[in-house]
């Protein structure tokens, strides 16, 4: 039986091209990650994520919060049948064991703490089991990419207060300045939840190798991102192979035990091997082809981020 723990999607504020939100996105035909699209007899976990904006600070990234995680809260209670929220490694596991697909509340944006630092024992509060610090732009936290701006000082309160919480730092979208300031403050594990690497695609988004090397030194846990801005710097590429590699290019640098699934379902252009969660298990049989072992497969798919989870949360 296949087993796939995934630590990002954007379902949960999926939205068409006129930004119309849809109605029940964790089951909407329409998304990428509709959980009905999960092969049947396949063990799934979805992490998912609440994306904050950059356009929302303050009162309105609050209230946008809110909106979002009410939805999902009575889409949980809606399909309670077939899906749960877990919050360890042991309740994905007796969430399998009966039948049911397990969900991961996440956020994507520091922004949703509105510079208060009260605000990291709320979400806790709410069941959020990771937090991404940054988006794209500049929070009260830190920033992304389209600046070289590194940690706050509200940032650099916010880190240990998160790991008092129980809440795991996630560092994708984090710019390079960022990452080193988070080097110096945090004290726990932390994760990329999708990211890959910048040797095989130099996109910034993704992870040099030194960060990689510092990641596997600490224990902590990178998600595959299937984007493929993020695959290939060649858009004519073979994006199975490219997956491949970077894969490949993880384990030579000691990753494979650090490796999992981040797919960024609804959030991303994905290429057709990768468009699907059946792709995904393809994906599987055609890495076994390329001379990857069942062992490192699983891991990849699910044991590291069980054992992550287990861990540390």
């Amino acid at each position: 039986m296949r087993k796939v723990i995934d630590l990002h999607c954007d379902t949960l504020t999926a939205s068409d091209k006129d930004d119309v939100r849809y109605e029940n996105p964790l089951y909407n035909d329409s998304c990428d990650m509709c959980m009905d699209k999960v092969p049947e007899g396949v063990c799934w976990a979805q992490m998912h994520a609440v994306f904050m904006p950059d356009k929302y600070r303050g009162d309105e990234a609050i209230d946008f919060y809110e909106a979002v995680k009410s939805g999902y809260f009575a889409q949980l209670e809606q399909f309670s049948d077939k899906l749960v929220q877990c919050r360890t490694g042991e309740d994905i596991v007796a969430a399998w064991a009966q039948g049911k697909a397990a969900s991961v509340f996440t956020v994507e944006g520091g922004s949703v703490l509105a510079g208060d630092i009260s605000r990291v024992e709320k979400i806790a509060n709410d069941g959020v089991k990771i937090l991404t610090l940054v988006w794209n732009g500049e929070n009260e936290i830190a920033s992304g990419h389209n600046t070289d701006h590194g940690f706050s000082e509200f940032g650099k309160k916010v880190v240990p207060e998160l790991e008092k919480h129980g809440i795991i730092v996630d560092v994708s979208h984090l710019n390079d300045a960022g990452f080193d300031d988070l080097l110096q403050v945090a004290s726990k594990p932390f994760v990329a939840t999708h990211s890959n690497a910048r040797a095989i695609c130099s996109h910034k988004r993704n992870l040099t190798d030194e960060m990689i090397r510092e990641m596997v030194t600490r224990d902590c846990l990178i998600g595959l991102n299937y984007y493929t801005a993020f695959i290939s710097d060649d858009e004519d590429c073979d994006y199975a192979d490219m997956f491949y590699r970077h894969i490949c290019h993880f384990i030579e640098l000691g990753a494979g035990k650090n490796l999992a699934l981040g797919s960024d379902f609804d959030g991303a252009y994905l290429p057709d091997c990768l468009s699907s969660p059946a792709k995904v298990i393809e994906m599987y049989d055609y890495l076994l082809e390329r001379g990857l072992s069942e062992e490192q497969l699983d891991d990849i798919y699910y044991g590291n981020a069980l054992r992550f989870m287990k861990n540390n949360c």
